[in-house]
């Protein structure tokens, strides 16, 4: 089963950074955009950020100023760089893509594996 490829994740300490990266195989083309979901214990997953090929961003309220997305099109990689961490910063971290296929523009959705961020207070 073909699925992004998440790295990065660990244990920090409140204030600390951390970065998180995430790769699409080469199978997966025509990605139009990549981002973050997370989800904390007991709680629904919520988008964290996304970024389009165009370099157009967002943010949820909560990670403003602390979090930056980028991207590197070719590579099919997105990245967060988390500084100023907290401790509700903590978090299984899913990475995801949405391909659009260029004949019919239909699009499918990839998802990493999850990565644990846990910021000790």
């Amino acid at each position: 089963q073909v699925q992004l490829v998440e790295s990065g994740g660990g244990l920090v300490q409140a204030g600390g950074s951390l970065r998180l990266s995430c790769a699409a195989p080469g199978s997966i083309f025509s990605i139009s955009a990549m981002g973050w979901y997370r989800q904390a214990p007991g709680n629904r997953r919520e988008l964290v950020a996304t970024i389009t090929t165009g370099g157009q961003t967002n943010y949820a309220d909560s990670v403003k100023g602390r979090f930056t997305i980028s991207r590197d099109n070719a590579k099919n990689t997105v990245y967060l760089q988390m500084n100023s961490l907290k401790a509700d910063d903590t978090a299984v971290y899913y990475c995801y893509a949405r391909r659009v296929e260029p004949v019919d523009l239909s699009r499918t959705n990839y998802w990493g594996q999850g990565t644990q961020v846990t910021v000790s207070s």
